[in-house]
Formats: C-alpha cells, structure tokens, sequence
C-alpha cells in the first residue's frame, strides 16, 4: 500500500475517533442504546465534538476518490503521497481546532485541506507540466 492510501486509512480512523474519545471521555453519560440522544450532546465539548466527526464524514468521500483517481491515473505518486500526507494533517489540526472553539482558524484549514484535495484530484490533468 503508498503513503497515501495509508493516508485515507488515517482519515477514516480520525474522524471515527473524534466521535469515539468524547464518547469514552464521557462514557457514564453516554448510552449506547439511544446513541442520538440529543441530550448527550448539550454541552459544547460535546457539540464541537460531534461537528467535528460530521465534518470528517463529509471530506473523507472526496479525500478517497480524489487519491484513488490520482493513482489510477498514473499521476506522480512521490505526489501524491506528500499531498495525502498534508491533508491528514490538515484534518488533525482542524478537529483540534473545532474542539479547541478556534473557529477562524478551522475555517482556514478547512479551505486549506479542501484546496488539497482539489490538488490531488487535479494532479492527473496536471502531470505533463509537473518537473517530476
């Protein structure tokens, strides 16, 4: 497996364990038979926590596809490694700051690992004017 096929495997586990920490963090309160129980989610921790596991289910499809494209393709894999590599990143630092409450900031990464993804899914119409 490349780099960044690890990668897509980290993005998955990380938007898994947003959700799952906050669960064991508070697992007195969290029952596992009601596991959309608004109530489990009133606090802001909790809230930020769910957004943050959401938000991760919404860039992973784009994040997979865009890598598996970009291989299929036959695009530089040195590459795309590296830009799968940034985007996990990326995404770390964002679910750090959707926890944190830094929402400018979170905003920026969003973008950034967006932009990413867009570099990725783009590398294969790209790659003849690329010096690798």
């Amino acid at each position: 497996m490349t780099l960044a096929e690890w990668c897509v495997f980290g993005a998955l586990l990380l938007y898994l364990v947003t959700i799952a920490s906050i669960k064991w963090i508070r697992f007195g309160r969290f029952d596992n038979s009601r596991p959309r129980d608004p109530a489990f989610y009133e606090d802001a921790i909790a809230q930020r926590a769910l957004g943050a596991h959401q938000n991760g289910i919404e860039a992973f499809p784009f994040f997979a596809f865009a890598v598996l494209l970009a291989e299929f393709r036959d695009a530089p894999q040195r590459l795309i490694d590296e830009l799968a590599a940034l985007f996990l990143i990326v995404r770390i630092a964002y679910v750090l700051t959707y926890l944190g409450n830094r929402p400018t900031l979170r905003s920026i990464l969003w973008s950034v690992g967006f932009a990413i993804n867009l570099g990725i899914f783009f590398l294969p119409a790209l790659k003849r004017f690329l010096p690798v």
